[in-house]
């Protein structure tokens, strides 16, 4: 059917574009990152020259300089979102009977997670300078694996503390050094954890709560006209009873921006859902994205060189996990012993 083929070009474009931002932006060296590049010097032999340095130049503006590009598209997918549901769906839930607690449950939702947005994107990360170097260099231990006693950033001019990273984009060390997010235009560090972390939960929530509302409303309408007893024909006008393929193609005809909506919260939904499982995950063990993905390579180094899967394996250790309930409030309440003594 032509929707159909329609709706999983619409999924496919959607999912293909994330994917390529999220390679990009983090710069990955795995298969996917490598296909990408080979890809890259593919079609670079039959695009022009200037438009090949028009184009680079533009990726390195967005995934390596400091903007406000990602912030604006992050509200207006919001915006997006949100006046869909509540011109449409909202109005006709209400007509329905549905519960108005749930119908605006999203709506504080949204309050939440617009008000972490701006704290995250605001707030300082843990940002190392003069005045509190030294005794940043007190909070963590330094594994030796990961990171080594006496290393000084060359950037910066100041010795690293345990944990600390140079971003690249802010051009700044941070403590407890996570990810430079390019949706908030920030780093995530040691002083804004909890916020991006319930950013997270709240944003992935308003997307189940959309489609949760949306998809019971979908059904709602089906039940009610009794559709599912009728019967159609097809194109070589046999009769048929209906089924799910028809009920969605009537659903799409009939409100075909409602359900493209609906196709774009479950595909976020469930990037969403992923996502904050593992950001959870590092949470829980007291781990950064930046640490997982350096312990990873350490990991794999000391492979090569041993002789014994064990040594493999006992490469690198956390030495910062102290149970999941103090990895958690390490979180919430970071080590920031530092501020204290200001």
């Amino acid at each position: 059917m032509d929707f159909l083929v329609l709706f999983l070009i619409y999924l496919v474009c959607v999912l293909t574009s994330v994917l390529l931002l999220c390679i990009y932006s983090k710069r990955t060296h795995t298969l996917a990152g490598e296909i990408l590049t080979d890809e890259s010097q593919v079609f670079s032999r039959f695009i022009p020259g200037w438009l090949q340095r028009a184009t680079q130049k533009a990726f390195h503006h967005l995934f390596h300089t400091r903007n406000y590009v990602f912030i604006i598209l992050h509200l207006a997918l919001e915006g997006a979102v949100y006046s869909e549901y509540t011109w449409e769906i909202f109005h006709y839930c209400l007509e329905l009977e549905f519960s108005l607690y749930h119908l605006l449950l999203p709506y504080l939702l949204l309050i939440i997670n617009l008000f972490f947005f701006f704290l995250i994107c605001t707030s300082n990360p843990g940002i190392i300078t003069k005045s509190n170097e030294a005794l940043l260099l007190q909070v963590y231990e330094y594994d030796e694996v990961i990171f080594l006693k006496n290393m000084k950033c060359p950037t910066c001019d100041l010795r690293k503390p345990a944990r600390s990273k140079h971003c690249s984009v802010c051009n700044r060390c941070v403590h407890r050094f996570d990810h430079h997010c390019i949706w908030v235009n920030n780093c995530i560090g040691a002083l804004n954890a909890r916020y991006f972390l319930i950013y997270l939960l709240t944003l992935t929530a308003m997307a189940i709560t959309i489609a949760i509302i949306t998809t019971a409303f979908l059904i709602h309408l089906v039940l009610i006209s009794d559709m599912t007893l009728g019967t159609y024909f097809d194109d070589h006008g046999q009769e048929q009873p209906v089924d799910i393929a028809f009920l969605i193609q009537y659903l799409f005809l009939t409100f075909p921006r409602i359900v493209f909506m609906l196709g774009f919260v479950i595909v976020l939904c469930l990037l969403l859902g992923g996502y904050v499982c593992f950001t959870v995950y590092l949470a829980v063990t007291n781990q950064t994205s930046n640490e997982w993905y350096k312990s990873s390579k350490a990991t794999c180094h000391r492979c090569h060189n041993s002789d014994s899967v064990q040594e493999k394996i006992s490469a690198y250790k956390n030495i910062y996990a102290k149970g999941a309930w103090t990895n958690l409030q390490e979180i919430f309440k970071p080590i920031t012993d530092y501020e204290k003594k200001k």
